[in-house]
């Protein structure tokens, strides 16, 4: 089996990949696309083929199909950091969905000539916006209503792959994931960002003092390698044109991440407020009802919310001991 990953590069791509190869063994070759050439180094990417690929640009995407001839694609590939959509909301937007336009036409257009290929689009949660807390949890059914500019881009992603397999017969299978985290996020997200933090202060790089945003905020979070099995199972056994939420099916504060990780701290440290890392618009609670994907996919959760968090905290104290950069391209 032939398999793509567009954003191979990226925290999840590097998961997904690991965990094909791992499940399937020689039985798959896998192809990813990078952002920036630099990126080819992370891990799980050895065994991968990797391109560096524009994929906002239709003749590179055409290029790639040629190249990889995938019997299924992982769509992972955005701009997936939501104060970016702030700043810049039409970057994000249509490098979204430009890229995922390019990906369904090249796919639409090989249909026809008789290469069909299957595309898992991963979405997100983001796309439900808040719920009324009475609506809680959420399952696929309740409306889109998406609260940011990310959000709005991921929800034009979905319907736009909803679309193309009606209108022109691919096949696609849409993916919801609630939050996820685990080793290898970059800091500028919530729990790897606390896990840096606490890995520079024992080391003596910074002052003994964690800058957090709004620790009341409740998610619903699952770890990175449940969320890449899941993909994998939907490549598997999702119908075609469906939708599936991954999540754990139940809500921490982001306050109980941050009090993990001062727990198991080395040395002793204090908590101070920093507007710059509040959101302008945030959701008071997520909850996912996955029932649908553990119905038809056989999807459950395994890895415990506490281990998740120590794997985090692990990675970041090995990243700053190596000095590795903690930030990269989301694309």
């Amino acid at each position: 089996m032939r398999a793509l990953i567009t954003g191979c590069g990226g925290f999840v791509g590097g998961h997904l990949a690991e965990h094909l190869l791992s499940h399937y063994g020689a039985d798959i070759r896998v192809w990813g696309t990078l952002y920036r050439a630099s990126e080819a180094g992370r891990s799980g990417l050895a065994q991968v083929e990797t391109r560096v690929v524009d994929l906002r640009d239709p003749a590179a995407v055409a290029a790639l199909f040629d190249d990889a001839g995938p019997d299924i694609v992982f769509h992972l590939a955005a701009q997936s950091f939501v104060p970016e959509g702030w700043r810049d909301p039409w970057a994000t937007i249509e490098t979204n969905i430009r890229m995922q336009l390019n990906l369904l036409e090249t796919m639409a257009e090989r249909a026809e000539a008789g290469r069909m290929a299957r595309i898992v689009v991963a979405s997100t949660n983001e796309i439900y916006g808040g719920p009324p807390p009475d609506t809680l949890p959420t399952d696929e059914s309740v409306p889109l209503a998406p609260a940011n500019a990310y959000a709005t881009s991921k929800a034009a992603q979905d319907l736009l792959a909803g679309q193309y397999h009606r209108s022109h017969g691919v096949d696609v299978v849409r993916v919801r994931p609630f939050t996820h985290i685990g080793p290898g996020q970059d800091d500028r997200f919530v729990a790897a960002s606390f896990a840096h933090q606490i890995a520079e202060i024992e080391t003596g790089e910074r002052e003994a003092v964690i800058r957090v945003g709004n620790l009341d905020a409740e998610r619903d979070f699952s770890d990175v390698r449940d969320i890449v099995r899941g993909y994998r199972l939907a490549a598997e056994h999702g119908r075609a044109g469906d939708v599936y939420n991954l999540g754990a099916g139940r809500s921490h504060a982001v306050r109980e991440i941050l009090d993990h990780f001062v727990a198991r701290a080395r040395v002793s440290v204090s908590v101070e407020v920093d507007p710059e890392r509040m959101r302008p618009s945030d959701v008071p609670r997520t909850l996912c009802d996955a029932s649908k994907a553990r119905e038809a996919l056989g999807w459950t959760p395994e890895i415990p919310f506490e281990r998740t968090l120590d794997d985090i905290l692990e990675d970041h104290r090995r990243r700053v001991a190596a000095s590795e950069p903690t930030t990269v391209e989301n694309h």
